[in-house]
């Protein structure tokens, strides 16, 4: 069985039982090592994806759940040649250590920005209270949201 929709753009039909978690799909047939395995009960953030622009944790999301719709990933967002200006921040302010919550918290910041363009630190922390960072690297990621917020706004 294959289940097909939209990943990064691109019309995919991932090798995989609709019953399966996304994730399992993301990280095996499909390729992708943005996407983690962290918890596989929601707590962490780390497999958070955008599925129909909205946040979406797929180590619980059936792969059958997203045929036919849009998924992105980190990979999504932007490229190496071209990084979306939250990629860049993250660069810039040195927001990650070992990365492995990155991939989600880009994600969930991205749609705090489409959402509120004009973001306060507390907004920024609301948004990303449901991921988890063990490396303590929360002050670096907060100002890189709010550099690309500023950026976003006078590009």
């Amino acid at each position: 069985m294959s289940v097909a929709f939209v990943l990064n753009g691109a019309a995919v039909a991932a090798p995989i039982e609709a019953g399966s978690p996304l994730l399992a799909a993301l990280r095996g047939p499909l390729g992708l090592s943005g996407p983690r395995y962290g918890c596989g009960a929601e707590q962490c953030g780390a497999c958070l994806v955008l599925v129909d622009g909205a946040p979406a944790y797929a180590c619980t999301m059936q792969a059958g759940a997203v045929a036919g719709r849009a998924v992105t990933t980190v990979e999504g967002l932007g490229t190496p040649e071209a990084p979306h200006p939250l990629q860049q921040a993250f660069l810039d302010f040195q927001s990650g250590q070992c990365g492995f919550c990155l991939s989600g918290i880009l994600l969930r910041a991205a749609v705090l920005l489409r959402d509120n363009p004009n973001p306060t630190a507390h907004d920024v922390r609301v948004a990303l209270d449901p991921h988890l960072c063990r490396c303590g690297s929360h002050n670096r990621i907060i100002r890189a949201v709010l550099a690309a917020a500023d950026r976003m706004a006078t590009a």
